[in-house]
């Protein structure tokens, strides 16, 4: 049964990626989301998109919060030291909780460039020591809403009664929404959650009070803090093979220190995770 519609979206703010070239083996990079703003983002911290060959991002370690990795194009391979292991292809999401002591590594298998978005997400206080634990989620595995003139794949949460099989430990939504030209979709999310869009192809029409947005156009919704209930955004294709990520998630409104690899709540909470680090506290991926 859908929950009582409380909010309807609109976009707050909007703005496209802006990229540089990099040193190889990265080769170019675009912040979706800036690192400087995670208040506003809360719970999430930062979005990167990236592509890179083998070795961009070698073994390294993390403490403190979750990474979400959409695959556009080319293989990923991860490994970490929970175990953990896959090969993802376009389309795809890897989800990993680094928790207390994560180390992994990300890369272009073979010779492919990936490019990816990462997605960072904060963890409360009291899951900052959790466990590490890796998911994959393959793009088939995600169940769909089937609209007119498209589909909307859940990976996350609960979307018009299909609930997504990642296992997330804050409680968010992910979705991958896709129209042909001229539909019209009325996307779901909880009312309460902080949530932003990002195009990955063609030109949608976003909201009541419309805004279109072309490919690497990124918006933040409007929200009401602390409502209950389901919220809705009205999305419209205005272009062929129109495709959009939507992301929602609930803030958890503490202040963070996001230091280097590491998310914390405080310096101090840094230094130790770097002491921890240099002591071997952090064993090495599988």
């Amino acid at each position: 049964m859908r929950g009582v519609i409380t909010v309807r979206r609109n976009v707050k703010e909007h703005w496209y990626v802006k990229y540089e070239e990099a040193d190889f083996p990265l080769i170019q990079k675009g912040w979706v989301l800036p690192a400087d703003r995670w208040k506003d983002f809360d719970p999430f911290i930062l979005m990167a998109e990236d592509w890179f060959k083998k070795g961009a991002f070698s073994d390294h370690p993390h403490r403190g919060f979750q990474t979400l990795t959409y695959v556009i194009d080319g293989r990923l391979e991860h490994s970490d030291n929970a175990g953990g292991h896959g090969i993802l292809e376009p389309g795809d999401i890897q989800y990993m909780n680094a928790g207390w002591t994560a180390r992994h590594a990300e890369e272009g298998v073979e010779d492919d460039i990936a490019h990816t978005l990462q997605l960072w997400i904060n963890s409360p206080a009291e899951l900052k020591n959790s466990e590490t634990f890796y998911q994959n989620v393959l793009s088939e595995d995600a169940p769909v809403v089937e609209v007119e003139g498209g589909s909307a794949k859940v990976f996350a949460g609960e979307v018009h009664g299909k609930i997504g099989p990642l296992n997330a430990v804050v409680p968010m939504t992910v979705t991958e929404v896709s129209l042909e030209e001229g539909a019209s979709y009325i996307h779901e999310l909880p009312a309460g959650h902080n949530a932003f869009l990002y195009v990955l192809r063609g030109e949608m029409a976003f909201g009541e009070d419309p805004v279109t947005l072309k490919r690497h156009g990124v918006a933040t919704l409007t929200y009401e803090g602390g409502a209950e209930g389901k919220s809705e955004l009205e999305i419209k294709a205005k272009s062929r093979r129109s495709k959009v990520l939507v992301y929602s998630g609930k803030p958890i409104q503490e202040d963070i220190v996001p230091y280097g690899p590491f998310v914390m709540n405080s310096m101090d909470e840094i230094k130790q995770a770097f002491q921890d680090f240099h002591a071997g506290k952090f064993k090495a991926p599988k």
